[in-house]
């Protein structure tokens, strides 16, 4: 055998290796776990025969870690490039059939490398996280390892979009990256993420709770919000990546998110929305169904759907091209603001403006949720974020008011001097300090008491109020709304209006960065 023909038959073999991972048996195990291994995610996520391996061969420096005999399949991760529907993204995948997909110096270096060329190459990247943690071996390097990729995950931010999806145990330090991110995927049942593990919380509080109860996905989609989007399987996970993908720009210097041709005539009427309001004003609706008639096709990609469900947050499209929709959903407490939806829609509304994605809000709420609860929470903090949101975002804003708009929640949806660049409202809008009911009981309070039909002359004071404070014709009166059409023309404005403002070029004051109220 030659030199040549040896050197290529010994590379072959350690690519053969590197590509078996841990070995048949525990590939089984991934499977019977009802999970995809490491290699299986990413031929399904990129476009066929795009996907290019870096660092393959890299092993940990196991004279230095005193581990001589063990083999890591590519140090327990796999990294690379290709295209995902003809579009390039970076990635890296865990590989939990490799020592758990523990995380070790050369693990970490590989994964800061692809971050380091997706930063370069300003495009979007995709982490599938399924690991054990630090590698407890390789002690104080395992944690350094951690901080590179932490400290690239704060840099790329604004820079490109990242993409977590936690496929499997994620736990420690290691949670902080996926949180880091600008959006996180976790699969129902075998994915879960916690700072400590139930041994943990067992031991130093004394309860009792599996890793699921503690932080699995539905705990992160419904309860905490840290997960974006809750997925059946590894697979539906997959697909959902690759539609986000779909709507968002490759980084911030890409000016226009990608156009996707459709047939949905752009100035279309949609008479349905002329009755979507209930004639009982105590009634509630569906706001999503406003939404699917307006989009293009129906079609939209909510996210936080579990979480803090007054809100709506989703990506659709207009005439081809993204937009960020944040809505009040009146079915969930009367679409009021609090602080898990303040806090919803600002990360929502901040995300849109580092990525040139144009904002379009659907206003429909009656305030800030009161009660000492939500005041002991931080209702002032939580609420300013939403309106410091509004205000630092350049990108084209419109606000659509729907029903309500009172009082701070006014300021913060649908305020022209808070910087929204175009306020349209269907005749059905209510835009005051608060609602007529209110309104009418505290300025009138004595004269409908000392009434002999306290009921009559209440609901005389309550349409006086409406006539004279809360109706869209006063606030267009004082050029504060720009426009009052018909609900079936919603459509057709809101892309007249999206033409405008395709060009807009906001400029704010030179400064480090602003310090939001977090």
């Amino acid at each position: 055998m030659g030199y040549v023909e040896g050197s290529a038959q010994e590379l072959d073999k350690r690519e053969a290796k590197v590509k078996a991972m841990g070995g048949a048996e525990q590939v089984q195990k991934q499977h019977n776990a009802k999970k995809m291994t490491a290699r299986e995610r990413l031929d399904l996520l990129f476009d066929k025969g795009s996907f290019c391996e870096i660092g393959m061969l890299v092993q940990h420096r196991s004279a230095d870690f005193d581990m001589p005999k063990t083999y890591i399949a590519g140090d327990g991760v796999i990294t690379g490039h290709g295209t995902v529907n003809g579009r390039p993204i970076f990635a890296y995948a865990q590989d939990f059939t490799s020592m758990g997909g523990t995380v070790g110096e050369a693990h970490a270096r590989k994964i800061a490398k692809v971050i380091d060329m997706a930063m370069c190459d300003k495009v979007p990247l995709v982490g599938l996280c399924d690991s054990g943690g630090a590698r407890i071996q390789e002690g104080i390097d395992a944690l350094t390892g951690y901080a590179a990729i932490l400290f690239r995950n704060s840099i790329a931010s604004g820079v490109i979009p990242q993409i977590t999806a936690v496929m499997g145990p994620t736990a420690g330090g290691a949670v902080y990256s996926p949180a880091l991110t600008d959006w996180v995927f976790m699969v129902e049942n075998t994915s879960c993420m916690f700072v400590t593990g139930p041994d943990v919380v067992k031991a130093v509080m004394g309860e009792d709770v599996d890793q699921q109860g503690l932080g699995g996905a539905m705990v992160h989609g419904k309860k905490t919000g840290v997960a974006h989007f809750v997925c059946s399987d590894d697979k539906q996970t997959i697909e959902m990546i690759k539609q986000l993908l779909g709507y968002l720009p490759l980084s911030y210097t890409d000016k226009n998110p990608p156009v996707v041709e459709n047939d949905d005539d752009p100035h279309r009427t949609a008479p349905l929305l002329d009755k979507i309001l209930p004639d009982n004003p105590q009634r509630a609706y569906d706001m999503k169904e406003i939404i699917q008639a307006i989009v293009d096709n129906g079609e939209f990609l909510e996210t936080h759907r579990y979480f803090a469900r007054n809100i709506i947050t989703c990506f659709a499209r207009m005439e081809g091209r993204t937009v960020g929709i944040i809505a009040n959903q009146p079915l969930h407490m009367a679409g009021c603001l609090d602080v898990d939806a303040s806090d919803k829609a600002t990360r929502f509304i901040r995300f849109c403006d580092c990525f040139n994605i144009p904002i379009i809000t659907f206003v429909d709420v009656p305030g800030y949720l009161p009660g000492t609860n939500q005041e002991h929470s931080g209702i002032i903090r939580h609420g300013a974020k939403l309106l410091w949101a509004y205000a630092e975002a350049t990108v084209p804003k419109i606000s659509m008011v729907i029903h309500k708009n009172y009082g701070g929640s006014y300021l913060a949806l649908a305020s022209r001097e808070m910087g929204i660049d175009y306020v349209l409202a269907w005749p059905t809008a209510e835009i005051a300090v608060m609602g007529a009911e209110g309104a009418a009981a505290i300025i009138h309070r004595r004269e409908i008491n000392a009434d002999s039909n306290p009921e009559a002359k209440r609901q005389e004071k309550i349409e006086e109020y409406r006539k004279h404070f809360s109706n869209p014709f006063i606030a267009a009166s004082r050029g504060l709304v720009d426009d009052i059409i018909q609900p079936r023309f919603s459509r057709a404005r809101i892309i007249d209006v999206l033409r405008i403002l395709r060009n807009k070029d906001e400029v704010r004051p030179a400064k480090k960065h602003g310090n939001i109220p977090v």
